[in-house]
């Protein structure tokens, strides 16, 4: 197997390439969107998780041997088209949405442009990895507000693919989460990572007291130790007689939280162990950690809804052509019509108004042409929410790897604070702010 992501995509991609080929229009200058018509549900706001591992799999979306041989023998496209895909590099242009940044519908969260074949070809990698990164980073945005000061950490790898475990570590850190269990995606991503031991520790010993003993002597004082294998109270008890009043903390997997945690807590202080922490980490999704607000827990562990996306896996994102060089050389813009599927065409520049601090509104000048699209006279506050991640084929390197997604979690954490009041609320609404469309002068 190579390591190329060209075949990361679907096949009408490649047949729609071998047509315009054949009739002359795949050198046409063409303009993509990747944009959502509308929140996924009825959340307030999204959050753009995905931009650096796109750009990664981009710098390997070649057509090697083994792909060129596969499209061959399963009579994918014909000769001419083997022939432009051995060549293959994508050589235009790519600016979006900063990874971290909010979006709403109709957000131009990324835009293509180059010829219809160099970018057409596109579509399926970029939806793949943004909508399943900015679902999981839109959920774990939601739980880090729910949670407020306490630390979150993702430990939902073994609720989801190999491969998008680690994606999904990855976007819940860039919304706020803290840490994660996944080991690849604290080497890959420079994630922090966490993790102690679970039931199946306590069970291979004879009794809870041994296990506690060993894991004491093994990690140290400051461990967690899981106290819900049998009977919560005596755990909690045999816990600090084992690893006296220091001790790290407490993990909590099962019963009435609230409840359970409250309990724990007047326990721990009896014993003197004023400082030892609870964790809870019992199938939460951002609703439980809200009702959890008022309880003396310290830290969250989160797996199954972050890395699902507490519901709504995908971020319902689309990738439309939504601007063209007619043949005498003048721009054009294109858009679908069809029912509850309309698109605005157009190149278009992004802007969020911003008033003491808070955001009011997502302003998209729209043009047909090439011109600067430069901030809206009636929007003079707008910030531009749109950066160059490609140019010419050039893939900018700051955007990846562990600095990139630092620098994407930063930048999100900053953005939230724009949001206004109401953004935060978790019950289903319309979109915190509008959007504006606004024609370019």
């Amino acid at each position: 197997m190579t390591t190329s992501t060209a075949l990361l995509t679907d096949r009408y991609e490649l047949t729609m390439l071998a047509a315009s080929l054949r009739d002359g229009t795949a050198f046409r200058p063409s303009v993509f969107e990747l944009f959502s018509r509308r929140l996924s549900g009825g959340r307030r706001f999204g959050v753009v998780a995905g931009t650096g591992r796109l750009l990664g799999l981009l710098r390997e979306f070649r057509f090697g041997e083994e792909e060129l041989r596969f499209l061959r023998d399963a009579q994918v496209v014909d000769a001419e088209s083997l022939k432009y895909l051995e060549d293959y590099r994508f050589t235009g242009s790519i600016r979006g949405y900063r990874e971290g940044e909010l979006y709403f519908p109709g957000s131009p969260i990324l835009t293509v442009e180059g010829t219809f074949a160099d970018a057409v070809v596109l579509e399926t990698l970029a939806l793949s990895v943004l909508n399943h990164d900015s679902a999981v980073a839109t959920a774990a945005a939601r739980m880090s507000i729910a949670a407020g000061e306490r630390p979150l950490a993702e430990m939902g790898s073994r609720r989801a693919a190999e491969r998008s475990a680690v994606a999904a570590a990855r976007a819940a850190y860039i919304a706020g989460f803290g840490a994660t269990s996944n080991l690849e995606a604290g080497r890959s991503w420079g994630i922090p990572t966490m993790g102690t031991a679970a039931h199946s520790w306590t069970l291979l010993h004879d009794t809870e007291e041994e296990a506690f003993r060993a894991q004491v002597a093994s990690m140290g004082a400051d461990t967690t130790l899981l106290v819900d294998t049998y009977d919560i109270r005596t755990g909690v008890e045999t816990a600090i007689r084992v690893a006296g009043p220091r001790l790290g903390g407490v993990r909590i997997d099962s019963g009435d939280l609230p409840i359970v945690a409250a309990d724990v807590r007047a326990q721990l202080d009896e014993l003197g162990a004023a400082h030892t922490r609870i964790t809870v980490t019992s199938d939460l999704d951002e609703y439980a950690i809200a009702a959890l607000a008022a309880s003396p827990v310290d830290a969250y562990g989160v797996g199954t809804s972050v890395v699902t996306g507490s519901g709504y896996p995908t971020a319902s994102m689309v990738y439309k052509l939504v601007a063209r060089q007619d043949a005498d050389g003048s721009w054009i813009g294109v858009a679908k019509a069809s029912a509850d599927k309309a698109s605005y065409g157009g190149r278009k520049a992004a802007f969020r108004t911003v008033v003491d601090g808070v955001a009011t509104a997502e302003t998209v000048v729209v043009s047909d042409g090439f011109e600067e699209l430069d901030t809206p006279d009636e929007h003079p506050d707008g910030r531009a929410l749109q950066v160059t991640f490609v140019e010419a084929g050039d893939i900018d390197t700051a955007h990846e790897g562990a600095e990139g997604t630092a620098a994407a979690r930063a930048h999100h954490l900053r953005v939230r604070e724009e949001l206004p009041v109401r953004a935060l609320a978790l019950s289903k609404s319309d979109p915190a702010i509008p959007t504006v469309y606004v024609e370019a002068d």
